[in-house]
């Protein structure tokens, strides 16, 4: 049996299917995740782009090895992610803050990640600092269908100038034969403050919405999911207004979307980044009503989470506990990056 065909033996309790807590049943497990790469650029200097300013091409001394640890330390953590429930790597992991799609091939082809034969869906974005968002797949879990790339247009409250941001991804395809949509984002950031740039996010939900809906247009019941470093958390207008993300199952209707990240985030406290001892949870996975139906005959949500293991904090110091981020000073640190990734679990019963 191949070794993407991953089991997981679940004892049911009563209050998850309404069975019998002692009944053991067989399921068919993958991981979903998102990861921000933290200015995973490479060490030539494209013209086209403002690359020259990024970490990396600032650093003068030893900077092909500095980069070849950076992708080596993108792909552990990937090779880490979902590993101790599921025994295999994301079968889909969005990623972004990255310059272009050599760098996500060379985290591909890194020893870690090599025999997993990851897939790639990348389009280079109109991003004025040049990074870009991707999907990496596993080729022998998903098929693509369908790839696109959606420009977000915004413009300067003041110089009306148009701001140029990241595009969203849209892939389609089939997991393990089941169609599902997956939209990658990088909404813009908050530079110059959370009130002045919110604009700019309401905007990128509103694009994001509008993906949504021209797919459940065709298909109320399509199985959608978004994700992405959202700069916005669970609880911002984006996200609450906009989206009209729900933290309870119950209360999501058809067409509506379920985020598993504003109970974490609001009753528990958690995030994946931080800045001046407040914590954040940016980076958020929502899925469709489909996906959290109580049947498991086809793929479902089962659970999300934040990917914080200890390697990836920092251990001491003024940021003792934030992410352990690459570069900093002006220098690589051998760290990671300054968010955590997150991820979720789907499931599907084996008869």
């Amino acid at each position: 049996m191949k070794n993407f065909k991953i089991w997981l033996t679940v004892v049911l309790i009563a209050a998850f299917v309404g069975v019998n807590a002692q009944e053991e049943k067989k399921y068919k497990i993958h991981t979903v995740a998102f990861y921000n790469l933290e200015n995973l650029f490479d060490t030539v200097n494209d013209t086209e782009k403002n690359d020259e300013a990024s970490p990396m091409m600032e650093i003068k001394a030893n900077r092909e090895e500095i980069y070849k640890k950076k992708v080596h330390n993108m792909a552990r953590v990937i090779s880490d992610i979902g590993t101790e429930t599921t025994g295999n790597t994301p079968a889909l992991i969005g990623i972004c803050e990255v310059e272009n799609v050599n760098v996500v091939e060379d985290v591909a082809n890194d020893p870690l990640l090599l025999a997993k034969n990851y897939g790639i869906v990348h389009f280079e974005s109109p991003d004025r600092r040049g990074i870009d968002v991707g999907l990496m797949y596993q080729k022998d879990l998903f098929q693509p269908i369908s790839k696109s790339s959606h420009t977000l247009k915004i413009y300067d409250d003041l110089t009306r100038n148009r701001i140029y941001t990241r595009d969203q991804l849209l892939v389609s395809g089939k997991l393990d034969g089941e169609l599902i949509y997956v939209i990658v984002n990088h909404w813009p950031s908050r530079r110059g403050g959370e009130e002045r740039s919110r604009a700019k996010r309401v905007a990128a939900a509103k694009l994001n919405k509008h993906l949504m809906d021209s797919i459940q247009v065709k298909d109320p019941y399509a199985k959608i999911i978004t994700m992405g470093d959202l700069n916005d958390n669970p609880t911002n207008a984006s996200v609450k207004d906009v989206l009209k993300a729900k933290s309870k199952k119950k209360n999501v209707k058809i067409k509506g979307i379920y985020n598993p990240f504003i109970n974490m985030f609001k009753k528990q406290g958690l995030g994946t980044g931080a800045y001046r001892d407040s914590w954040s949870l940016f980076d958020q996975i929502m899925v469709t009503k489909p996906l959290i139906e109580t049947d498991f005959s086809s793929f479902r949500f089962y659970k999300a989470g934040i990917f914080n293991k200890n390697y990836l904090t920092n251990k001491k110091g003024r940021y003792k506990g934030y992410p352990l981020r690459s570069f900093a000073d002006g220098g690589f640190t051998d760290g990671f990056s300054d968010h955590f990734p997150v991820y979720l679990y789907l499931i599907k019963e084996m008869k």
